[in-house]
């Protein structure tokens, strides 16, 4: 057995072959135990573990220990959109925040439409090594709203595909809608619903309120996510299929899904870390920084979606891990692009608005941010329990420093983080994909 203070700066081989030993942290935040990772698995979880030859031993004392993160929503822009991501920066960024899987929106160019695109995406994503990378395929044609995508045939691709989404603009013809939730049930697919009716949010730039009135920017009415909420849990109650609602961000969206699982409809609901926190107010700066889709929503949203999430109303924290170049982001506020990056901040932001608040524990954590996500998308290998037998996909996590963002510092290849300069809690000691290490006190590991 060897003890070894981590250095990133060194090579680490074969490290999957090395067996691992996470001693002295809190699995879940619960009582302190060893666990033991040897040939891609957990091999054991307890204390005075017998330790294969070799062993290396990550001292994680006061660390909390949880089942490696899922993001049911990143855009890695990866084919066509290079300038702002690639699959390699972008895994690099999720396996710093501590992810060990993402699904890759489908808004690529070209379009994840066919199974020949999505089975390119997912072979970039193991090529790179850093984290898994499912695709998410693209509902309708060229995400043009139009007829269905080559559904069954990217389900029974090389990739695998379960969630199915047009992120980015919605499914608004509720025909349409209704033939892709009927389609999918016969592989047990997921419908991932972008909610915004687009006839209400022309030329939207910010939330339709008293700030938006004061600064005199179009407004994009909760209403316009609501509405196309309420028909998509009433047509997925009708069909008898599974619908994902991406990023809700309003008090009244809360209502709607609370309203639908007290009727058993299947429905799950997605908040992202920025809803989780930020709010309209921010865009009195006028920094496009702050400028997302769905907008940022008033203090009485932020709060309803704390609570919804808190209560189970909302299934699971995704990133829409949204990256621009800057040229994209450094113009007037109505010619900005929309979105933000957030694979490298999430789970800050969560510990910042809930755990620290005592609204979650670490195992809601662990159930919002990696077994909830594996669920919906069906991926088999994430989101296990820390027990003997699970993959050893696991992230060992130090909710003590407090850091401040700082943008430059993020492996993504953008840079339109809204949270530069904040100070957050938390930092990542140790991210581990099927037994080797990606991530050692925060920084990635060479190969």
């Amino acid at each position: 057995m060897r003890t070894e203070t981590i250095d990133s700066t060194v090579p680490t081989g074969d490290a999957a072959a090395t067996p691992l030993l996470i001693r002295g942290g809190r699995p879940y935040g619960e009582d302190v135990q060893d666990v033991l990772l040897a040939g891609g698995r957990i091999q054991a979880v307890g204390t005075d573990l017998e330790l294969p030859e070799h062993t290396e031993v990550i001292e994680a004392e006061d660390c909390i220990v949880l089942p490696g993160l899922v993001d049911l929503h990143t855009h890695l822009r990866e084919p066509g959109g290079e300038e702002a991501e690639t699959v390699e920066t972008g895994t690099r960024a999720a396996a710093r925040g501590g992810f060990t899987a993402v699904h890759a929106m489908a808004n690529t160019t070209p379009v994840a439409d066919t199974a020949g695109v999505v089975e390119q995406i997912a072979r970039r994503g193991d090529s790179a090594g850093w984290c898994t990378v499912r695709p998410v395929g693209a509902v309708t044609v060229g995400l043009a709203g139009e007829r269905l995508a080559e559904l069954d045939a990217m389900a029974n691709s090389g990739a695998q595909v379960r969630v199915f989404s047009d992120d980015g603009k919605c499914v608004h013809d509720p025909v349409l809608m209704r033939r892709a939730l009927e389609y999918v049930k016969s592989f047990d697919g997921v419908i991932a619903q972008h909610a915004q009716d687009p006839r209400l949010t022309a030329g939207a730039q910010m939330h339709e309120g008293v700030v938006s009135a004061e600064l005199g920017l179009t407004g994009w009415p909760a209403v316009a996510e609501e509405s196309i909420i309420a028909r998509d849990v009433l047509l997925a109650q009708h069909v008898g299929s599974r619908l994902h609602v991406c990023h809700l961000s309003t008090a009244g969206s809360v209502d709607i899904i609370r309203w639908a699982k007290q009727r058993g409809i299947a429905v799950t609901a997605e908040v992202t870390p920025h809803h989780l926190l930020l709010t309209d107010e921010n865009v009195r700066q006028f920094d496009a920084v702050f400028k997302v889709n769905p907008p940022l929503r008033t203090a009485a949203d932020v709060e309803a979606v704390r609570e919804g999430l808190a209560d189970g109303t909302i299934d699971i924290v995704a990133t829409d891990h949204a990256p621009h170049p800057r040229d994209a982001k450094d113009r007037e506020w109505d010619q900005a692009a929309m979105g933000m990056t957030g694979l490298e901040t999430a789970l800050s932001l969560v510990q910042l608005t809930m755990v620290d608040q005592g609204r979650l524990s670490w195992r809601d954590v662990a159930r919002v941010l990696s077994e909830k996500p594996a669920e919906i998308g069906r991926d088999r290998e994430q989101g296990h329990p820390l027990e003997p037998g699970s993959p050893a996909h696991v992230l060992v996590w130090d909710p003590r420093p407090m850091r401040v963002a700082d943008p430059a510092e993020h492996a993504s290849l953008s840079r339109n983080s809204p949270f530069a300069g904040l100070e957050l809690p938390g930092s990542n000691r140790l991210t581990v994909l099927g037994g080797r290490p990606t991530v050692r006190d925060g920084q990635v590991v060479r190969r």
